[in-house]
């Protein structure tokens, strides 16, 4: 609160949280501080991240999401949006250096759930609303998501038939961008049992998606990205460099800027993109969508929101997908990419790896397995990334918020890019 009150007047925080069993005592003691602080909370309950970020936004207040994303649900953290978006890295340093002393307390405030943040995001994508979504058969894999219940009355009010699918009561966390087997094999069932034109599902805050077409099988989170910035007639891109390179063989964009991973970087592209172009967006890896200027969709204006979203792509793809999403993929130039992770593996550890693959990157690989390898460039912009000349290209580096490593690969072909990511982690373990 100390932080963005000398930048910003407000007299009220919006907070709000996952499905996590810790969260909403979390929320409490949120609420509890603001409280302290002169700050009035207000609780929005269970809502995806960009609901909340949204509301935050068009209230000109800040807030606190209560979520561990994607990570296991025994852990849990916070994230922060100023009344004009999401923190910055500074602003992040900021908050870690204030000192800031708390009355202790013996009971934490009950929360009472206000609506209005859902209802400012239901309303933004009323935008959508189109013969192309009327009658599309929408299935919704619940699971523990945020946005469950509010994604199923957005795609209802929109005109799809919906059909709910895998709700649990107890958190289960999704990765967007490592699928477990099984949730592969759920989707081509799902999609083949319910006949659906469309699968839809997030990660446990709602800011990632995953989307599947009609032949059941999820779409990587930068295709997806693709394809929400063609419909929207995106100008300039900010994205990772782990990103598909079908983004600019593609053609669609005047410019791509490549920034190291995680929505911060991509945000901080946008000022120098929007200084030069009318319609800037960016998008992950993972698949979250960041609109980083207004724009104009079916007459009406949809305000810029940057930070990660996982309802504007998929709806996006589907007001264009008349005659299904897969044609609209083939589309595409056929670069395909994969990832996975190594779990506990330490943070540090993974630095001092990628130390030496960038001091000696043909002795790297070579311990890895490709022998003779003919290395086209090295990229070292966030981790190591390594383009090979066959085209093929592997990327490693620390995860930012667990101690994992990551590993993404590109290829020719889905089967060599997802064998790359198997031979390098298993290659990675056996150096251990």
């Amino acid at each position: 609160m100390a932080v963005a009150l000398r930048s910003f007047k407000f007299d009220s925080i919006a907070i709000a949280i996952d499905n996590r069993p810790s969260s909403y005592a979390m929320a409490q003691a949120c609420a509890m501080a603001a409280k302290q602080a002169g700050i009035k909370p207000v609780f929005y309950g269970v809502i995806p991240t960009p609901a909340l970020a949204c509301h935050s936004m068009e209230t000109g207040i800040p807030a606190v999401m209560v979520t561990g994303s994607h990570i296991p649900f025994d852990r849990n953290g916070l994230k922060f949006y100023r009344p004009d978006g999401e923190i910055s890295k500074a602003d992040e340093k900021a908050i870690l250096e204030t000192d800031i002393s708390f009355e202790s307390v013996s009971k934490l405030p009950d929360l009472y759930v206000s609506d209005d943040a859902k209802l400012t995001y239901l309303q933004r994508y009323k935008v959508f609303a189109s013969p192309a979504i009327v009658g599309k058969r929408v299935g919704i894999y619940e699971h523990s998501s945020a946005g469950r219940d509010l994604y199923r009355e957005l795609f209802s009010d929109l005109g799809a038939e919906v059909i709910s699918l895998g709700r649990s009561e107890e958190f289960i966390p999704i990765d967007t961008e490592a699928v477990s087997e099984e949730d592969r094999v759920r989707a081509r069932e799902w999609v083949a049992q319910y006949d659906l034109d469309l699968l839809f599902s997030t990660d446990g805050d709602g800011d990632r998606p995953l989307l599947a077409g009609e032949d059941g099988e999820w779409l990587r989170g930068d295709v997806l990205g693709i394809l929400c910035a063609q419909t929207l007639g995106i100008e300039a891109l900010a994205v990772p460099v782990s990103c598909n390179t079908a983004i600019e063989q593609c053609g669609a964009f005047t410019e791509v800027n490549r920034t190291r991973i995680g929505s911060p970087y991509v945000i901080d592209a946008f000022a120098d993109l929007n200084s030069r172009f009318a319609k800037v967006a960016g998008f992950e890896a993972n698949g979250g969508f960041l609109l980083g200027s207004d724009i104009r969709l079916n007459d009406q204006q949809i305000k810029a929101l940057p930070t990660r979203d996982a309802l504007l792509p998929v709806l996006a793809v589907l007001s264009l997908a008349k005659n299904g999403i897969v044609p609209l993929v083939q589309q595409l130039p056929q670069r395909f990419t994969a990832s996975d992770r190594i779990k506990n593996f330490a943070t540090d550890k993974s630095k001092a790896m990628i130390t030496k693959a960038i001091e000696a990157p043909v002795e790297f690989m070579e311990k890895l397995g490709y022998s003779s390898v003919l290395v086209d460039s090295v990229n070292t912009v966030d981790g190591f990334r390594i383009s090979l000349e066959n085209g093929d290209i592997i990327h490693l580096r620390p995860s930012g918020n667990a101690p994992e490593l990551r590993c993404y690969v590109e290829s020719d072909t889905p089967d060599s890019a997802q064998s790359l990511v198997n031979m390098t982690l298993k290659q990675i373990l056996m150096l251990d």
